[in-house]
């Protein structure tokens, strides 16, 4: 699970302590026990499903799809598309593999810039 970010459990915990939250408060807030919440973040559970991560990711104001990732997921609605594209978008994937974020960004910025005329 963990990667050159960190683990998730560590990440959240972090976040949470920035904001100044309580493990019990925000357990609360995303709808689980603050034990549950307690093993998360001590990374003896596994991160917990989409619908919690993103509502952590939210509440800590970090991008949703950098702490799926970092909960070693997808979004569904990402795995929706792929799905619908298999083949052009693992062609794409692998074109833009080695290349930088920042080139990566400015590759869906030229993208954009048609679809939104």
């Amino acid at each position: 699970m963990a990667d050159s970010r960190g683990k998730f459990g560590a990440y959240i915990r972090r976040g949470r302590e920035e904001k100044d939250l309580g493990l019990r408060e925000m357990a609360k807030m995303i709808g689980v026990s603050p034990t549950y919440l307690s093993k998360v973040e001590r990374d003896e559970f596994p991160p917990p499903a989409e619908d919690k991560v993103k509502a952590i990711a939210k509440i800590i104001e970090c991008d949703a799809d950098d702490l799926l990732a970092r909960a070693d997921r997808v979004s569904s609605d990402i795995t929706d598309i792929i799905k619908r594209y298999p083949v052009e978008l693992a062609a794409l994937l692998r074109t833009t593999n080695g290349l930088s974020a920042e080139e990566i960004a400015r590759l869906a910025r030229q993208v954009q810039k048609p679809k939104d005329k």
